[in-house]
């Protein structure tokens, strides 16, 4: 059973850094590509950053430059370092993993990120 775990949400002020975590089990991370979506309240799920089984990365637009995406093989685990944190960064992210057309097909239960002005 494919099993997605995020973690590190918080409550933040506008400015500071989260860095969170999506440790899986029933699934080996390193040959995966895998995603960390985000969804505002009132907004549809957006892709935030993907990160392929061989580190390539991408990154939507309006993160570029403030997010990273990584991975720790070992661990089985990516993370999402997120800094300058604005307040419409504000919303649940989620991981997930992908299949071969870029598609999600395993979610993790999400991790809610809120920025203050």
């Amino acid at each position: 059973q494919v099993q997605l775990v995020e973690s590190g949400g918080g409550d933040v002020q506008a400015g500071g850094s989260l860095r969170l975590s999506c440790a899986a089990s029933g699934i080996i991370l390193s040959i995966n590509t895998v995603g960390w979506y985000r969804q505002a309240p009132g907004k549809q799920r957006e892709l935030v950053a993907r990160i392929l089984s061989g580190s390539g990365t991408f990154y939507a637009d309006s993160v570029k430059g403030r997010f990273t995406i990584s991975r720790d093989n070992a661990k089985n685990s990516v993370y999402l370092q997120m800094d300058s944190l604005k307040p419409e960064d504000t919303a649940v992210y989620y991981c997930a993993t992908q299949n071969s057309y870029y598609r999600p097909n395993y979610w993790g239960q999400g991790t809610q990120v809120t920025v203050s002005s």
